[in-house]
């Protein structure tokens, strides 16, 4: 099929058949139809290639395909791609173990299911199940998924609004305000929920001894903390883990994205063993998932842990993230429309001083052969989160289309002024 008919026809489709609006709006900005991916670059139906600084939102940690990951799933899928649900896994307990051994001390059993919505999900459950309690502190600008236990605590009431009433006992923090988490720790709350660095909300970067503070807290009133590392695990922000900067081990840590090697779809909830004596001892199977922890996924899993440790992923997160931001730094020297430049590893947050000016932007961006998105909480911030794979000279390559869609944009405005 041409090129131009291809578009056409999957544009149609979506109009017709997915979601209409959407369609529109994805057609406005001028995304193509994506149709190969290979190591940090996405291809679109006319072969134009694009530099991937989104990264499928940290799904994409190890690039495109990778091969060892790839390899592992094709081995798996020629012997077992499902579980039968009757007999033991082996993946699913090799990747339990392998977890153990990079998670946080104590965080030593995991649930399997099949993204980080519903890794959220089963937080929520399993906090509630092993204090008795129904209080849950999360934060302004937080985002935990579009379920509705993980919508309850998602903090942005644009998300949450056509669904109220959500799920009752919810209270909203300002993050990285240290004391008003701490004032909001109670002895009826069952955990406090946070994000390692603020992703949707605009990449915001706790001070020095956040997440310190919220664990002795928490250990203080008997309630539990919840660490979403979604986003910020497995490398992403030069750490194993987001919580690793301060050294902090949660009750409970919610993981996707990359863990599937950017090839399956999987979510973990890890946890330690006071939580898994109070959720499962009486019943084990008061939580359970049809097809989460399935061998495809696990094979996937398994391979991805071993690619982030013998390529040293966390080491080059941080190095090609400092390298990065410092270049992206320098364009807020240069430009008024840029009023911050923030972020750890390989997840950085541009802010600009306008509204709308994200959204023109991120078309110069797409127009220069380069991917990126908005953060969802705040239009104002576009995310950098290229595979942990980007070489320094890639990362150049970013930080000059974003000089000239940063310049064209202003002229733009210049003119509309």
């Amino acid at each position: 099929m041409q090129p131009d008919k291809l578009h056409a026809e999957v544009v149609r489709k979506y109009s017709e058949h997915i979601n209409p609006y959407l369609a529109k709006l994805m057609n406005f900005a001028g995304f193509g139809v994506e149709v190969k991916g290979e190591g940090c670059y996405l291809y679109d139906q006319d072969g134009k290639r694009y530099l991937d600084c989104l990264g499928g939102y940290g799904v994409f940690s190890l690039g495109h395909r990778h091969p060892r990951v790839i390899e592992a799933v094709k081995k798996q899928l020629d012997e077992l791609p499902l579980s039968g649900k009757t007999f033991f896994s082996k993946n699913q307990a090799d990747l339990a173990e392998r977890l153990s051994m990079v998670t946080p001390s104590g965080v030593d059993y995991s649930f399997f299911s099949n993204s980080g919505a519903e890794a959220c999900e089963a937080a929520i459950k399993f906090v509630k199940a092993t204090t008795g309690r129904a209080k849950i502190v999360s934060t302004e600008g937080s985002y935990h998924g579009k379920t509705i236990g993980g919508l309850s605590c998602t903090g942005r009431s644009k998300y949450r609004k056509r669904f109220e009433p959500l799920m009752p006992g919810v209270v909203f923090v300002p993050y990285a305000d240290t004391q008003a988490a701490v004032d909001a720790i109670d002895s009826s709350t069952a955990c406090m929920i946070v994000e390692a660095v603020q992703g949707e909300g605009g990449i915001h970067v706790p001070p020095d001894g956040y997440l310190t503070a919220i664990r002795a807290r928490c250990d203080a009133v008997g309630a539990l903390l919840v660490i979403d590392e979604v986003q910020t695990g497995l490398g992403r922000t030069g750490e194993m883990f987001g919580c690793d900067h301060e050294g902090v081990a949660p009750d409970v840590m919610t993981l996707a994205k990359c863990l599937g090697g950017g090839v399956m779809p999987i979510g973990a909830t890890c946890f330690t063993k006071q939580v898994c004596d109070s959720m499962f001892a009486e019943n084990p199977l008061l939580h359970t998932s049809t097809f989460g922890g399935n061998p495809l996924a696990c094979a996937a899993g398994l391979a991805a842990l071993d690619v982030i440790e013998t390529e040293g992923l966390v080491e080059r997160s941080a190095s090609t993230g400092a390298h990065l931001k410092a270049g992206l730094t320098g364009l807020k020297d240069k430009y008024d429309l840029v009023s911050d430049v923030r972020g750890r590893g390989l997840m950085i947050g541009i802010e600009f001083a306008m509204d709308e000016v994200g959204e023109l932007t991120i078309a110069q961006i797409v127009k220069r052969g380069m991917i990126a998105a908005y953060t969802l909480n705040n239009p104002r911030v576009i995310r950098i989160e290229p595979p942990l794979i980007i070489t320094k000279e890639q990362a150049d390559t970013a930080v000059a289309i974003m000089n000239e869609a940063i310049g064209e944009t202003q002229e733009i405005l210049a003119a509309l002024a």
